[in-house]
């Protein structure tokens, strides 16, 4: 599964949200750097985690905090609870990205907040690597057609997919 060492962490969050902004990201269409939302995550990483080491860079993933110890944690920092199973795939897949070079890592997901915790463990491959074959079959097809949802209005690819 060599093919799953060039996925980021982010296509992955983006498959449980939205298949067309999966697409979309994926294909190089990138609206984020222009959402007010994705920098108020970056000002609340910073405000909760300090001195930690932050905005880590491994290959195509990029982890928001790694704390090194006995085992290594990645902690990343969401603003709203609300896509948690997408929040959770993510950290999952970093997981197991890390795994793949021999790396036992244990994951965290910050909502600061809510202040709420929420712990991720590689418990198994099967889960995830079923998420990259998912992911893959979507890549290789023509754009899914956007599903109009409760969060589209707050998202950066909004009016992309429906004021066209």
């Amino acid at each position: 599964m060599l093919e799953d060492m060039y996925v980021r962490g982010t296509q992955v969050n983006y498959y449980f949200v939205c298949k067309t902004k999966l697409w979309l990201f994926s294909k190089n269409v990138s609206m984020e750097q222009e959402s007010d939302l994705v920098k108020l995550g970056s000002l609340l990483q910073r405000q909760f985690f300090g001195r930690e080491e932050k905005d880590v860079s491994i290959g195509p993933i990029a982890i928001d905090v790694l704390r090194r110890g006995d085992e290594i944690e990645i902690v990343e920092v969401k603003k709203s609870d609300s896509i948690e199973k997408a929040d959770y795939y993510q950290v999952l897949y970093y997981i197991y990205y890390l795994s793949k070079f021999g790396i036992k890592a244990k994951g965290r997901i910050s909502y600061p907040k809510k202040k709420k915790v929420v712990e991720v463990r590689l418990e198994e491959n099967k889960a995830i690597e079923e998420v990259l074959e998912k992911i893959a079959e979507t890549l290789s097809g023509e754009m899914p057609k956007p599903e109009y949802k409760s969060y589209c209005r707050k998202c950066a690819y909004f009016e992309f997919c429906f004021c066209g």
